[in-house]
């Protein structure tokens, strides 16, 4: 749905055969995924998902993820079961959901689905906590992936991430990174920067501690840094 499913598939692939892969690794040690842009028919859906496996070169995604609730029931549940049908088929291993709200998790279901939802793609950070939807998740098994865990740089300066930085000697992106970690989340920080993808990975030095996770437990403010579909009908 980025249109950039070639791209990165060649590269991946380039990657994989060239010197520079000096641990050797293959395709089945990269997991790659993409998403449905939009729910509709399950024709629809159904072709779009091959339409992905066949621009990416991969030969088969590792999580597909529908990107959102929009839609209406019919168009989701429709949507999934193309999913489920592509996992069948082998042409992917994983499926999961994006921003999807506790009524849409419950209405799939309630759907009886023969394939549950994995993973659930959301927005969450210490100003956008979304409990009620992280704990629904958790006690059903969903992993949470946290997008825009990095609160797109806009709190890095927030009197207690710059007071709990210094504290464990660590940027504010590490220490975001620690929390989502430490809530049982798969943080997804982004960065253009090399040298940043590298620092926001090297957060095993330091664990936060209770009083550290509970003053940034309370930073919510329902901060959305993108959009908001979780309420959508």
């Amino acid at each position: 749905m980025y249109e950039n499913e070639k791209d990165v598939g060649s590269t991946i692939l380039k990657y994989l055969s060239s010197k520079d892969n000096y641990s050797g690794l293959k395709r089945e040690d990269i997991h790659y995924t993409t998403k449905l842009s939009n729910n509709s028919s399950y024709d629809v859906a159904r072709k779009s998902i091959k339409q992905s496996v066949e621009r990416c070169g991969l030969g088969y995604i590792d999580l597909f993820l529908l990107h959102s609730p929009y839609g209406g029931k019919t168009a989701r549940l429709e949507s999934w079961k193309a999913v489920e049908d592509a996992i069948a088929d082998g042409e992917v291993k994983i499926g999961g959901v994006s921003n999807y709200g506790i009524k849409h998790l419950q209405e799939l279901m309630a759907s009886k689905p023969r394939v549950l939802p994995a993973v659930n793609q959301i927005e969450v950070h210490p100003f956008n906590t979304r409990t009620e939807i992280t704990s629904y998740c958790q006690e059903h098994d969903i992993v949470v992936e946290a997008y825009a865990p990095l609160v797109r740089a806009w709190r890095m300066k927030h009197p207690v991430i710059a007071s709990l930085s210094n504290k464990y000697s660590c940027t504010p992106a590490q220490l975001l990174v620690r929390w989502s970690l430490q809530h049982g989340y798969v943080p997804l920080p982004k960065s253009v920067t090399k040298s940043r993808v590298v620092e926001n990975g090297e957060v095993s030095g330091f664990e936060i501690d209770a009083d550290g996770i509970n003053q940034m437990d309370e930073l919510g403010e329902y901060l959305v840094t993108d959009w908001d579909p979780v309420d959508a009908d």
